[in-house]
């Protein structure tokens, strides 16, 4: 395995990536709660990029793979900013984001604060203001005094051990909502989401679908998909939905 390139921001957190030189726009992929960028997703657009001549990014979160920092110190807000500053550095020209589960509320984070920056977005089970919407309104009122006394609380994974879910990342996931206030996502936009997806609702997709304004958005249901969205069809589909993004360029 190649080792990976650091980038350290300018809060003195070492960012962990990799790039591909290649024609613009180019694609970053954004990963998801406790993921790294060498999970199945990340590793086969890669591949595909390469394949085409297009510049492609990939990066671990600070907490994440192998960036510098502890999970259970970082939240939404650091992890944004990691994103925000890895393609202002990494970068040139227009961007088309590809954001994984909490990766699409990065991209959208992203898109907000660095719009001339952004061609483009391919959210694939997208689940913003999931801090919110998803941990602190399912806890209960034992959960909730836990969280704020001990300062964490320990929730089952699907993917391995307990999601510690600390106050920090709770508390912060408050001040970057994006399902509170309009959200204008000037470009063309692709949402991939699975029917049988137990982390991300179907509801989840179509509540983001409507909220959201964009004058090209469409959102691509899969049915019996679950959240990993990474079978080799799964993957086809969200190569299309690329491609698409990529076609719809001005100028292309």
């Amino acid at each position: 395995m190649t080792e990976p390139s650091f980038l350290t921001t300018p809060q003195g957190r070492q960012i962990a990536y990799h790039k591909t030189d290649g024609a613009g726009p180019g694609i970053v992929f954004l990963g998801g709660f406790k993921s790294d960028m060498d999970g199945t997703k990340a590793v086969h657009f890669e591949d595909w990029a390469r394949a085409q001549g297009r510049a492609y990014l990939r990066l671990d979160y600070s907490g994440h793979g192998r960036s510098s920092g502890d999970f259970l110190d970082g939240c939404i807000g650091d992890w944004a900013e990691d994103a925000q500053q890895a393609i202002a550095a990494l970068t040139t020209g227009p961007q088309i984001l590809v954001g994984s589960s909490m990766g699409g509320w990065i991209s959208l984070l992203t898109a907000k604060a660095m719009p001339d920056r952004i061609a483009g977005l391919v959210g694939l089970a997208a689940a913003p203001d999931f801090t919110e919407d998803g941990y602190w309104a399912r806890f209960d009122e034992a959960e909730r005094a836990t969280l704020m006394t001990e300062g964490v609380v320990h929730v089952p994974s699907d993917y391995g051990d307990p999601y510690p879910i600390t106050r920090r990342l709770i508390e912060n996931g408050r001040q970057v909502l994006v399902l509170r206030d309009p959200l204008d996502l000037p470009f063309p936009v692709r949402f991939v989401q699975g029917t049988a997806d137990a982390a991300v609702s179907t509801e989840t997709a179509l509540h983001l679908l409507d909220h959201a304004t964009s004058p090209d958005m469409r959102l691509t249901l899969i049915d019996g998909a679950d959240h990993r969205l990474s079978t080799p069809d799964e993957l086809a589909v969200i190569v299309t939905q690329i491609e698409d993004v990529l076609s719809r360029q001005k100028g292309d």
